[in-house]
């Protein structure tokens, strides 16, 4: 049986990496006694994968990681029986069945993040003239930014990976941004060059940013990657 559960990671976690944050969910299966399934071979591992591994200094509401198991209780309970063995700031958010048919892995089926991003004080913007500016950068048809990665270097236009982003009356913004395999999008790079729009000098140390949920797509629609699960009764 397949199944998809939903965390949250908040406070000072933030600063955990993801292999200790995977090491720490073996750990919490055992503890709680989820039956969970293992691979085969010399060296067997629990089945086990994370949907997008969350950057250090981000938190979460909506991280997701997939396992196998042979047999489990109702999801209410299997939420109950995690979050007793969970440190205070992981929180276990839903436990769901996923469909036995079709490709239903976590990673591959990203499609798009929703983020929360928040300035600190000393770098707030000004709401008269700077909102003006937020339109203004996102009405360009081409924002440029140049991007380095392991396989390449060079200029992207980002824009079209900007679903949606709104400057909201707290000085937050969200962003809604691609996040598959093909298009990827960091909301610091969204930040980043509205920074550099601006022509004011960017530091990733200014933000704050909290990640709301991850998506897939059906049927042209985006959907929370835990709709596409089931409660378990």
């Amino acid at each position: 049986m397949k199944i998809r559960i939903r965390f949250a990671k908040r406070g000072h976690l933030r600063y955990i990496g993801h292999l200790d944050v995977m090491r720490y969910f073996q750990k919490a299966m055992r503890r709680a006694h989820v039956d969970i399934g293992y691979s085969q071979g010399f060296s067997p591992h629990q089945i086990m994968s994370f949907a997008s591994p969350l950057g250090i200094g981000l938190t979460s509401e909506g991280e997701y990681l997939d396992i196998e198991v042979s047999n489990c209780g109702a999801s209410a309970e299997m939420v109950r029986r995690l979050n007793e063995v969970m440190v205070e700031e992981i929180e276990i958010v839903s436990f769901r069945k996923l469909p036995d048919e079709g490709k239903n892995n976590a990673m591959a089926t990203i499609a798009a993040a929703d983020y929360l991003v928040c300035l600190k004080k000393e770098n707030a913007l000004s709401r008269d003239t700077d909102l003006a500016e937020w339109k203004r950068f996102l009405d360009q048809e081409e924002i440029l930014l140049f991007r380095k990665t392991k396989k390449r270097e060079g200029t992207d236009n980002i824009r079209p990976m900007i679903l949606q982003a709104e400057w909201q009356e707290d000085q937050s913004f969200f962003l809604r941004l691609c996040a598959g395999s093909s298009q990827n999008l960091k909301p610091e790079a969204v930040m980043e060059a509205f920074f550099a729009f601006l022509g004011k000098e960017f530091s990733l140390s200014a933000l704050q940013i909290h990640r709301l949920d991850l998506y897939g797509q059906k049927d042209g629609r985006y959907l929370s990657l835990e709709a596409f699960g089931e409660e378990i009764l």
